[in-house]
């Protein structure tokens, strides 16, 4: 029987992790029927948004100053596909909505989870001071939501 190393993971990571775990959870609760689920997709979207702002108010800025003002090498393709999953939250939620939200998330999320992920970087740089960053990300207050907007989008891939 071959044995398997187990990597510890962190505070920040398994925080950031289980909100990962809990906002796909609204994005099921919204979609679980053919008719979209109004308040639980608005909620989905709320958090999803708050949980980005974690990432962009605490966790980048913390790193970045824990490398003595040297960013991580990944953090703007991050703000990158943070813009793209901010862009398709703008519009009222579709079937094509969601399932390209589905395929971002999909995408993204590998790059913030693992070991070679923003959080365990985050945790590594934290060393002793993981749960007070933790305590920072918890503490990141509520986003205000705009009305959804369905008009024409500028840049590319303005077919929606």
């Amino acid at each position: 029987m071959a044995v398997v190393e187990m990597i510890p993971v962190g505070a920040i990571e398994r925080f950031m992790v289980e909100d990962h775990v809990r906002i796909d959870g609204l994005l099921e609760a919204a979609t679980r029927s053919d008719v979209i689920d109004e308040i639980a997709y608005a909620r989905f979207r709320h958090d999803l948004l708050r949980h980005i702002a974690m990432e962009e108010k605490v966790l980048l800025p913390y790193a970045r100053d824990k490398r003595g003002g040297s960013p991580l090498a990944i953090a703007p393709m991050l703000r990158a596909d943070h813009g793209r999953i901010a862009k398709v939250l703008v519009r009222s939620p579709t079937a094509a909505i969601i399932d390209e939200l589905r395929v971002l998330l999909a995408e993204h999320n590998p790059l913030e989870e693992g070991p070679e992920g923003l959080y365990a970087l985050c945790d590594a740089l934290a060393g002793g001071e993981a749960e007070l960053v933790v305590t920072r990300l918890q503490a990141q207050p509520s986003v205000p939501l705009a009305k959804y907007y369905d008009g024409p989008l500028h840049g590319k891939n303005v077919n929606r």
